[in-house]
């Protein structure tokens, strides 16, 4: 089976691309232009050998497609294992073709095996709710509960974007200015434990749409890097994402996340976007980051319904 590739990958981003166009609330939060190209980068050297694609194309253009990661253990180089033992699916499928669902899930079931399989739907997704229903799958109360792991999608126009603030002696630089290496540590340190690495980065550097001068980060008094964010900016629909943002633990709780989203939300704006998206878990219980994003003006509209098929 050849591996998911960055034509295919570009050929998914492209229908992220007319979904936020046309129904953004139908937009799967695995499936946009920025999370595509962060996680296919990121985890193609480490868990590439665990992805299955397919396309369904309808008079030539692509509309549906489903990105099934198949049980995996893998090592992060520290001793410690990432691993899972379900599948699961990110999908999505153009507005104008939801049945495509039934096909991308019948797909599913032949490549996942005999294991349990995870997929999320949007709230907004009335048709996919059906259709999910129909096909054996039941809301994951775990998963979607109080303290699960649920995401919800937020936005926010690029209106009246309060100028960032930081602590006397930080400053904002972007990536372009820093080695990869330091790139690198930031993330790692933000997101302990992590199996970013400088060949994931490289890779991430390279796909589109990275650039480095909407990679940002905070350097601490003494030159360290405190925080991180990548922008993606997609210009033909006029929409930025923020995927992923972290601050160090030792600078948290300082407001270096809000300064530099503020810090963020006007370089895209200057880069030419209109509109600001960024995913963040929903739960009650992990209020911490939808709070931040709360405080710099973003708002759910929309989150995911976590579904889980049992084998057997």
């Amino acid at each position: 089976m050849e591996p998911l590739g960055q034509t295919e990958l570009r050929l998914m981003q492209s229908l992220a691309q007319e979904v936020t166009a046309l129904r953004p609330e139908l937009l799967n939060g695995d499936a946009t232009v920025g999370e595509l190209a962060w996680v296919w980068a990121k985890d193609f050297d480490a868990l590439g050998p665990f992805w299955r694609h397919r396309l369904w194309l309808v008079d030539g253009r692509l509309a549906g497609w489903g990105w099934a990661h198949l049980p995996y253990k893998v090592p992060r180089g520290d001793g410690t294992f990432r691993e899972s033992d379900t599948a699961n699916l990110i999908w999505q499928a153009h507005p104008d073709r939801p049945e495509l669902l039934v096909d991308i899930l019948d797909w599913y079931d032949e490549v996942a095996g005999d294991v349990d399989r995870l997929l999320t739907i949007q709230s907004a997704d009335v048709a996919a709710q059906a259709i999910v229903t129909a096909h054996g799958y039941a809301f994951d109360t775990e998963a979607g509960g109080d303290d699960g792991s649920w995401v919800q999608f937020n936005m926010r126009e690029l209106t009246d974007v309060p100028n960032p603030a930081l602590p006397e002696g930080f400053r904002f630089l972007t990536a372009a200015e820093v080695p990869a290496a330091d790139a690198v540590n930031v993330h790692r340190d933000a997101w302990h434990p992590s199996a970013f690495n400088e060949a994931a980065f490289e890779r991430v550097r390279h796909t589109w749409p990275y650039r480095a001068d909407l990679h940002v980060l905070v350097a601490a008094p003494d030159g360290a890097l405190a925080a991180t964010a990548i922008i993606w900016l997609d210009k033909a629909t006029q929409t930025a994402e923020f995927e992923p943002v972290g601050t160090h633990p030792q600078f948290r709780r300082r407001g270096l996340g809000a300064a530099l989203q503020l810090h963020g939300m006007h370089l895209a704006k200057t880069a030419g976007a209109k509109h600001m998206l960024v995913a963040c878990r929903g739960a009650p219980a992990h209020a911490a980051a939808r709070d931040m994003y709360y405080s710099v003006g973003f708002r759910a509209f929309t989150r995911d319904l976590p579904q889980i098929k049992v084998a057997g």
